[in-house]
């Protein structure tokens, strides 16, 4: 089943002390064209994300919004500077030693520890292929809400085009069993100006015959009927197909607009006429809806 390239996906999920939420959106566009947020730290799984979108979608303009929470997961690390301290005890006992007082009396650990950088407090690295592996898997999560929105609104697309498809079926149908009619009616109109003209009931027939069928040639729209229901039949194939079909239907709406025109531009039938104006807005009308197809 066909799918729109509009669409909305949003994943939650807490992995590893970290809240990770991933928003998917789209709009129309002739190409794939992905465009990815993610807060600084983690700009690292940028290209990891952009091939699964690449995986789940053809064309379309996707943004992908990242926002993670890591408050959670911070670890910090004390590290002592073992030499620094060495020479702050060493300096201590040479100043007991000189007062005359005894080691103990003259510095403690927690004295030592006061001075700068003798302790250093840092964050602990994290595993950056964990945090991808992470952060990928809420996004698979988003594309597959993505994409099931996307075929929902496909469906919707592809019921409308379905119905607008049987109504040029049936409009072609009007064309067919009137064209001839045309022909019938024009023979008739030249026999009725030929008597008034030569002022005679007598008028030689194969004139008739011959000017009835260079009239019926260049009004035949045989072909062009025929093409019509082709091209229907092969867009209701597509609708049906699970691959993306937006750009060859495009192209084969212009077709059945192109003979649309042709039939116009052949008949000078009224009836006709009025048959083509609906004819050509039906397919307007299909070719917007097909815009909107991925």
């Amino acid at each position: 089943m066909i799918k729109s390239m509009t669409g909305y996906g949003r994943a939650r999920r807490t992995l590893n002390n970290r809240d990770i939420t991933v928003e998917v959106r789209s709009v129309n566009n002739r190409y794939l064209d992905t465009t990815v947020k993610l807060p600084r730290a983690y700009i690292f799984t940028e290209d990891a994300i952009k091939q699964r979108v690449q995986k789940a979608v053809s064309r379309g303009k996707v943004d992908v919004f990242v926002t993670i929470d890591a408050t959670a997961a911070d670890t910090t690390v004390v590290t002592v500077n073992q030499p620094l301290a060495k020479a702050y005890f060493a300096a201590f006992r040479t100043l007991a030693e000189l007062d005359g007082r005894s080691q103990q009396d003259a510095y403690g650990i927690a004295d030592i520890a006061r001075f700068p950088d003798v302790l250093t407090v840092t964050k602990a690295e994290e595993d950056l292929e964990s945090v991808q592996t992470d952060i990928c898997a809420v996004a698979d999560e988003a594309l597959e809400a993505y994409n099931a929105m996307r075929a929902v609104e496909g469906e919707k697309l592809a019921a409308d085009i379905s119905s607008r498809l049987d109504t040029i079926e049936t409009l072609t149908g009007k064309v067919e069993a009137r064209s001839p009619e045309t022909v019938k009616e024009y023979r008739e109109k030249l026999t009725a100006r030929m008597q008034e003209v030569l002022q005679s009931t007598t008028i030689e027939e194969s004139r008739i015959l011959t000017e009835a069928a260079i009239y019926a040639d260049k009004v035949a729209v045989d072909e062009e009927t025929v093409r019509l229901r082709s091209h229907v039949s092969q867009l209701r194939g597509m609708l049906a197909s699970d691959e993306p079909m937006g750009r060859k239907m495009d192209f084969l709406i212009q077709e059945v607009n192109r003979e649309s025109n042709t039939v116009g531009s052949k008949c000078s039938d009224m009836e006709i006429a009025r048959v083509v104006v609906e004819l050509k807005a039906e397919v307007e009308k299909i070719r917007e809806q097909v815009q909107n197809i991925e």
